[in-house]
């Protein structure tokens, strides 16, 4: 009778050849004992070139190596028993980085005795690519068209992007900090616009502009009789905003006793009119914002505990521009663009001193004291570039931190980038739009390490 298994095991080295995954089988010590084709082709090493070597040949990044003696002297993988689903880059024969996605486990006897390790990776290195082109193209189009009304594209920033895309996925509270000026609105409705509740209400209620008679009213509507001058039943903002979003801005100037009911709120998804007794059920997200600082008003006792833990569920911290000093060039230009597309008036873009100017105040009003800015110098300018003399005194006159005199090199970058792509990569168009020479912007380029094939879209 035939034995297939026996067969089959012959011809082992040709099973191997027909995986789709590089292997690699490794002694105790890391010396590599066998390998398959696709090794090859991945490394650009030849099977007799690797086999009697070890496994550092390869140079990975992703391992951990001991180097004192076989087993768990040799590397960590023999610590912890298996690698699993590791991304790593290791060095081919040519000197070339190839990013890899690795697996590997440790190959013990029935006794438990160590025999060694097999390892397979696959080449990756096409998949990030495909990942770094649409970072760059996500970018791209963050600079051109923001991100639901918010502008940059600094690393501050791409983690606010990313962190609202995921919050907006949740249902739970979210409690959004940051200086006045810095935007919080806008995130609130982009998580609103990005969320589960989109096609539903989003309803605004600034709780700073109301006493808390007034407020109450508002937030939980009040019947008919209620109070002087209740003539007739009024639906709150919270009944109006039913099923959806909604957003109670300026939460750290809610009065105490406004706040005890807002908890209720959060807790029993329930509300009751002023002057009635009747719960009504809703079923709302709540997204709350402050510049205050919460943790010294409720050190103080004016901010509730309970409520800010129930409110806080999911922190957003919103950073100042002063935080993020390389996003001005496109702020300032995507204000001055929009201005131009409302008025038709033909400025295309700002003097080197003027931007040198703008990077270097200390913006304490944030991204709305700049789009005001913007707008001054929009009006008094009437030449096809916004100058120095353009921008309002109190920040042509400031005195900068010393710090602060040189532009840093990413502001400097995003600068130049700006420019650039305004001028759709013409570089003496460029030099025109700084009011610097086009060797300069040449020099720049170079010293900057700009892509002009990938960055100037």
């Amino acid at each position: 009778m035939d034995k297939p298994s026996a067969d089959l095991a012959t011809y082992w080295k040709t099973v191997l050849d027909t995986m789709q995954e590089a292997l690699l089988i490794m002694s105790p010590d890391g010396e590599i004992i066998s390998t398959n084709r696709v090794v090859e082709k991945i490394t650009g090493y030849t099977g007799g070139e690797l086999i009697g070597r070890t496994c550092t040949i390869l140079n990975c990044d992703g391992c951990q190596h001991f180097g004192r003696g076989p087993g768990r002297d040799w590397c960590q993988l023999y610590v912890d028993g298996k690698v699993v689903s590791r991304r790593c880059q290791i060095t081919t024969k040519s000197g070339g980085v190839v990013t890899v996605l690795k697996r590997a486990t440790v190959l013990k006897d029935p006794h438990g005795k160590v025999l060694g390790a097999v390892e397979t990776f696959n080449d990756i290195s096409e998949m990030v690519q495909k990942e770094h082109e649409i970072v760059s193209l996500r970018r791209s189009l963050i600079q051109e068209d923001g991100f639901h009304g918010l502008l940059g594209h600094s690393v501050l920033m791409l983690r606010l992007f990313e962190l609202i895309e995921n919050v907006a996925q949740s249902d739970a509270p979210v409690l959004i900090m940051g200086e006045s000026g810095t935007g919080k609105e806008l995130v609130a409705r982009a998580i609103h616009k990005l969320g589960l509740r989109s096609n539903k209400p989003y309803v605004k209620v600034n709780c700073a502009a109301l006493n808390q008679n007034l407020l109450e009213t508002e937030l939980f509507g009040h019947i008919k009789g209620a109070f002087t001058g209740a003539s007739r039943n009024r639906t709150g903002r919270f009944e109006a905003a039913n099923g959806g979003d909604i957003f109670l801005d300026e939460i750290g100037d809610v009065p105490l006793p406004t706040q005890v009911k807002l908890l209720r709120v959060l807790q029993e998804k329930e509300i009751e009119r002023v002057g009635d007794h009747k719960p009504i059920h809703i079923d709302v997200r709540f997204i709350t914002a402050t510049n205050r600082d919460l943790a010294q008003l409720m050190s103080r006792g004016d901010f509730r505990e309970d409520l800010f833990y129930r409110i806080n569920v999911v922190p957003i911290n919103v950073p100042s521009l002063r935080e993020r000093k390389e996003d001005i060039p496109v702020l300032a230009q995507g204000f001055k663009d929009h201005l131009c597309n409302r008025t038709a008036k033909p400025i295309s873009g700002f003097s080197s001193r003027a931007m040198t100017t703008l990077l270097n105040y200390n913006w304490p009003g944030n991204v709305r004291e700049l789009k005001n800015a913007i707008e001054y110098a929009f009006v008094l300018c009437q030449q096809d570039i916004i100058r120095l003399e353009h921008l309002p005194d109190r920040i042509r006159d400031a005195k900068s931190d010393p710090a602060d005199k040189k532009i840093s090199g990413n502001a400097e970058r995003s600068q130049l980038v700006s420019a650039l792509q305004q001028a759709k990569g013409n570089q003496s168009e460029a030099a025109r739009i700084l009011g610097i020479s086009r060797m300069t912007v040449y020099n720049r380029i170079k010293k900057l390490g700009i892509d002009l094939r990938t960055e100037i879209v």
